[in-house]
C-alpha cells in the first residue's frame, strides 16, 4: 500500500513545482502575471490532475503487487492441488501470501469505474480474459481462471479457482466458454468447466470439478440443467412475442374462470 502511494504523491509535487510554475512563466513572458489569473490556472488544470493521481494510484498499485509476486514465485511458484490447510504447508502458506499481496490492488481495481481496468488487473495477474468481457460487478481469482469471450459475469458473482473445504485448499483451474452469463451472486467451484452459450442462473452454485454442457440454463444448488438456452438462437424476439401472446391469453383464462367461481358463491 505505501509502494502505490508514492508515484502519485511524486506526480503531485511535479505539478505543484514543475508543471505550474512553467505556466507562471509562460504568462511572465507575456506580460499576463497576475497572482488572480495563477490561481485560476491552479484550480482549472487541478481536476485533470486529480483524476491522474487517481489513475496512477491504482496502476501503482497494480504494477507493485506484481513485482512483488514475481519475487515470491522465485521462491515457490503456484499449483494446482488438494493441500493441508496447515501453515507448515509450503502451498497453503505461499497461497495465503499470495492472497494477501493481491487483495490490495484488487479492491483498489474494483473502485475504478471503468469497466476495463479489472481486464487489465487479471491480464497482468495472469487470468486469460479480453475486452469483450464484462466482469467488473463480479469478484474473481486472480490466477488459474480462463475466460472465453462475451462473458458476462453478474454483480456479487464469484469465480474462485481456489476454497477452503474444512482442513484443505482446493486450487483447480476454472475454464469458461463463450458467450456465458453468470447471474447474481452465482458461484463457481474450482475446476469448473463451461462449455458454449450457457447461462448459470441467480444464485446458483457448481460443485467442484463440474462440467456444464454446451447450449443449457443451470440453476439450483449444485447446479442443475433446467432448459436449453434459446436465447442464442434466431428468431428469439418472434418466440418471446408468441411467449408472451401465450402467458396474457392463460392469464385471461385464469382470471375468468376465476370470477365465474367467485359468482357461484355469490
Amino acid at each position: 500500500m505505501w509502494i502505490s502511494i508514492i508515484p502519485p504523491l511524486l506526480e503531485f509535487w511535479l505539478y505543484w513545482r514543475v508543471f505550474f510554475p512553467q505556466l507562471q512563466n509562460i504568462n511572465t513572458l507575456f506580460n499576463l502575471y497576475d497572482p488572480a489569473s495563477d490561481a485560476i490556472l491552479f484550480y482549472l488544470f487541478l481536476p485533470f490532475e486529480i483524476y491522474l493521481l487517481y489513475l496512477t494510484f491504482v496502476f501503482s498499485s497494480m504494477f507493485s503487487a506484481k513485482l512483488m509476486l514475481i519475487i515470491v514465485n522465485l521462491f515457490h511458484k503456484p499449483r494446482e492441488g488438494i493441500f493441508n490447510r496447515d501453515p507448515k504447508d509450503r502451498d497453503y502458506a505461499y497461497w495465503s501470501l499470495r492472497n494477501t499481496i493481491i487483495k490490495w490492488p484488487a479492491w483498489v481495481s474494483h473502485t475504478f469505474p471503468i469497466p476495463w481496468h479489472d481486464v487489465i488487473l487479471m491480464k497482468l495477474f495472469g487470468v486469460k480474459t479480453n475486452f469483450s468481457n464484462s466482469i467488473f460487478e463480479g469478484w474473481v481469482s486472480c490466477g488459474f481462471v480462463e475466460f472465453g469471450k462475451n462473458i458476462s459475469v453478474g454483480q456479487g458473482a464469484i469465480i474462485a479457482s481456489s476454497m477452503i473445504f474444512g482442513n484443505y485448499l482446493i486450487i483447480k483451474k476454472i475454464k469458461i466458454g463463450n458467450n456465458a452469463i453468470i447471474g447474481t451472486h452465482a458461484f463457481v467451484s474450482p475446476g469448473t468447466i463451461f462449455g458454449e452459450n450457457i447461462i448459470l442462473a441467480a444464485y446458483a452454485y457448481t460443485h467442484v470439478d463440474q462440467q456444464l454442457d454446451d447450449g443449457w440454463i443451470y440453476m439450483g444448488i449444485p447446479a442443475q440443467k433446467l432448459r436449453e438456452n434459446k436465447f442464442t438462437e434466431p428468431g428469439l424476439e418472434i418466440q418471446l412475442a408468441e411467449d408472451h401472446k401465450e402467458m396474457v391469453e392463460t392469464w385471461a383464462k385464469t382470471i375468468e374462470k376465476r370470477e365465474a367461481t367467485t359468482l357461484k358463491k355469490d
